[in-house]
């Protein structure tokens, strides 16, 4: 069965759309979600193109996009070269609150816990993206990875604002995947125009 779902016509115009978004931090934590894009929210649509980014260095041809979901997912990464599509579910850690004790490793291994609660079948087949915004300054992928509860999730991903830099706004994106041995880390660099953007990988 086929499902009609809405995606951007390319990964530089949905940068475009998203940089009022990006510029206003308020929208992505407060930000009504879209009817026309399977009301996804702002931060749901940076992540996954944040992660569509990363996917697609090195790949000309970027085949990796990602569109709404017609079961009421966080969105899906679209595979264009293999037709596979992997639904998305997103789990936000905001602003730590006055008096918060749990450091941000404790935070996201939390979030990540709290989806996986849900069970099997929720998680099955899905990538879980972790939007982070905690503030509680710098985090170790392989130390948050290796502290991950068992999940059910294909793959667990964290993204989040590592810096602005004269209006470049970088992105930190990490695969909690120790299968390589490190946790994969990419620093993205977008442009202050929006119409531009290089992937950096740290490990």
């Amino acid at each position: 069965m086929k499902y009609k779902v809405t995606n951007f016509k390319s990964p530089e115009v949905a940068l475009k759309q998203l940089e009022p978004f990006v510029r206003d931090g308020r929208h992505l934590y407060t930000g009504k979600p879209f009817d026309r894009f399977g009301n996804l929210r702002s931060r749901e649509l940076l992540a996954n193109w944040l992660v569509c980014a990363v996917l697609n260095a090195d790949r000309p041809s970027k085949p990796f996009t990602f569109t709404s979901d017609p079961q009421d997912g966080d969105g899906i990464i679209y595979d264009r070269g293999s037709g596979i599509g992997w639904p998305t579910e997103h789990v936000m850690v905001p602003k730590a609150a006055l008096g918060e004790r749990r450091d941000i490793t404790a935070l996201i291994v939390d979030a990540v816990a709290a989806k996986q609660a849900k069970g099997e079948a929720y998680a099955r087949g899905r990538v879980l993206v972790v939007f982070l915004d905690a503030g509680l300054g710098e985090w170790f992928p392989n130390r948050v990875a290796r502290r991950l509860p068992r999940v059910d999730f294909k793959g667990v991903w964290v993204v989040g604002l590592h810096g602005v830099v004269t209006e470049q706004y970088e992105y930190g994106v990490t695969h909690l995947d120790l299968s390589s041995g490190s946790a994969p880390i990419c620093l993205i660099r977008i442009s202050s125009k929006f119409d531009a953007w290089k992937v950096e990988r740290r490990q």
